[in-house]
């Protein structure tokens, strides 16, 4: 099972499989602890807390944007815990979801990608999915697990600020903004210091990737929606601080495209640099 995106009925009939592994990523940007407040409210049985700013990122630095990517030590230890197996013999399949139309589980669905563990996909539709189908969830907190992951960096599939400036003027490259197009126009900037896009960059919004109710749209669809960008040799893709950009990410595996690279620090590290 390869796929980037699994059903609530194809959990549901894994809960019980022991080489699969389930994270719950909720969270909010505005009010960082409500994520973790909802999964103690209720959460997919036997899934594991991983919070985006704790977990999922490194802390904010003067330069390498609002979430920086994570120590790769730390994030290897909480997910062995957690029962992921990298070994190949018996490697753990990794299910992630949120309730933001997957902008948190994409993020550890490349994260892990980056780590070298391709056996990760994300919950179409969601936690709300989940209980739209009449599924149970639970308070419980799942005991600590005796899980051997072994990270083997890509380094290839990240750029930084360098990389950027360097290739972006390149005919075979394309800048990615994944942000709304109110954002990447300048007209509003809610959350960063300064508003605007990194010149040269086009505006393909994260949300087009789901529906309303986070459910991802047809393979076809996404295709059609990177029609244009498919010749491209490398898409660099970024958002505000590189959460977010990860879902355009996602639609790209499911388009079949593989150029796609995260420039992890985002719009909010190259406005780090603006100020100076």
């Amino acid at each position: 099972m390869s796929t980037p995106v699994v059903s609530a009925a194809w959990l549901f009939e894994h809960l019980n499989d022991p080489h699969v592994a389930i994270a719950d990523c909720r969270f909010s940007l505005m009010q960082p602890a409500l994520g973790r407040e909802q999964y103690q409210a209720g959460h997919i049985p036997g899934a594991v807390y991983l919070d985006l700013n704790q977990d999922l990122s490194n802390p904010v630095g003067e330069h390498g944007g609002r979430h920086p990517l994570p120590d790769v030590a730390q994030l290897s230890k909480k997910l062995s815990a957690m029962g992921v197996d990298s070994t190949p013999e018996a490697q753990t399949l990794v299910v992630a979801y949120d309730d933001s139309r997957l902008a948190f589980a994409s993020r550890l669905w490349w994260l892990l990608r980056y780590l070298g563990h391709d056996r990760v996909t994300v919950l179409d539709g969601g936690f709300a999915g989940w209980k739209a189908v009449g599924y149970s969830v639970t308070q419980a907190v799942s005991a600590p697990k005796a899980g051997a992951f072994v990270p083997q960096l890509r380094s290839d599939l990240v750029v930084g600020i360098g990389d950027v400036k360097t290739r972006k003027a390149s005919p075979e490259v394309m800048l990615v903004d994944s942000r709304e197009a109110e954002r990447y126009r300048g007209d509003h900037e809610p959350i960063d210091p300064i508003a605007g896009h990194i010149p040269g960059a086009v505006n393909y919004p994260w949300q087009g990737v789901t529906d309303a109710d986070g459910y991802v749209l047809p393979v076809e669809t996404q295709r059609h929606r990177w029609h244009d960008l498919e010749a491209a040799h490398e898409l660099l893709v970024y958002c505000g601080s590189g959460v977010t950009a990860c879902v355009n990410l996602l639609s790209l595996e499911l388009a079949d495209i593989h150029t796609g690279k995260l420039y992890a620090g985002s719009w909010s590290d190259w406005c780090s640099y603006e100020e100076d």
